[in-house]
């Protein structure tokens, strides 16, 4: 099981959400838990890919139903147990987060 930890910026950004967002979101991260335990190829729908002008860090887009996609920043943190990846959740929100990935 991968392990992870949480910017402050990342946990005030995520008290922003409505309740439905957060789910939303806790959805997406389950896909994505389960593309990094089997090699880390993430599946298509996840959209994840580098943020420009922000070397190592990455993001994820996901439908929050109405209005804009939701994203959530994140980079490969220092294996906390050898051979499982970390990662650090940096920004969630929608787009505006990538002015300060």
């Amino acid at each position: 099981m991968p392990t992870y930890e949480t910017t402050p910026r990342f946990t005030t950004d995520l008290g922003r959400l409505t309740p439905e967002q957060r789910h939303r979101f806790r959805r997406t991260v389950a896909a994505f838990v389960d593309d990094l335990r089997t090699g880390g190829r993430f599946r298509a729908g996840l959209r994840v890919k580098r943020v420009q002008r922000a070397s190592g860090i990455y993001e994820l887009t996901w439908s929050m139903g109405t209005g804009p996609a939701g994203r959530a920043t994140w980079e490969y943190g220092s294996a906390v147990r050898p051979g499982t990846p970390h990662v650090i959740w940096r920004r969630i929100g929608t787009h505006n987060i990538l002015t300060g990935p």
